[in-house]
């Protein structure tokens, strides 16, 4: 049990650390200093720092999926999948502002590289909700032939800097301007 909470004491402070300071910004020591642990007990649960990074990072993916799937439903029209998905992805980014933070800062960096490459061109084994999405619109012409990173950025990179700027208090985002936005991003990447 004690051991549980001093995991979960670094979880949160590394990620609040990382998200703030960066990767490099933040070394082991300061995480440990914060979460009242000494520098070895930190090693007790992660290898090294960059297995706390990743694994930081697959805790905060799960959640993102999560939040996406709950209420998808596959036999929906595309549109209707793809605004589902859209909306709770930005739904999400924006009320949980450190989570979004970390990840997009994770996906940006070295430690993103690889696996984002692994998601886009499938070398991975995990089965992909948007990778499966988007190439079922391929197949069935409803959405624009072009290589998936490119789908992917048409469709989530907007999305992104708009939760970016919303977090960063450049404008309100509200349930319409929401939904405006998602309905923007499907217009860019539908045939």
């Amino acid at each position: 049990m004690v051991r549980s909470k001093k995991r979960d004491d670094i979880i949160r402070v590394a990620l609040e650390l990382f998200a703030k300071q960066g990767f490099h910004g933040t070394p082991i020591a300061m995480i440990a200093e914060k979460a009242r642990v000494g520098a070895g007990t930190i090693y007790r649960y992660f290898e090294n720092k960059d297995a706390l990074v990743n694994e930081l990072f697959g805790d905060l993916e799960r959640k993102f999926m999560a939040a996406i799937q709950d209420g998808y439903d596959p036999d929906k029209p595309m549109k209707e999948r793809f605004i589902h998905i859209s909306t709770s992805l930005l739904m999400y980014s924006i009320s949980h502002p450190l989570y979004f933070r970390y990840v997009e800062q994770y996906q940006n960096s070295p430690y993103g590289v690889s696996f984002r490459r692994d998601k886009l061109l499938a070398k991975s084994d995990d089965r992909d909700l948007l990778k499966e999405l988007f190439d079922q619109g391929i197949a069935q012409q409803v959405l624009k032939d072009l290589p998936l990173p490119a789908l992917f950025a048409l469709a989530f990179g907007p999305l992104i800097a708009i939760a970016r700027d919303h977090i960063l208090g450049f404008f309100i985002l509200d349930d319409a301007l929401i939904l405006k936005t998602v309905e923007a991003c499907w217009d860019g990447i539908k045939s």
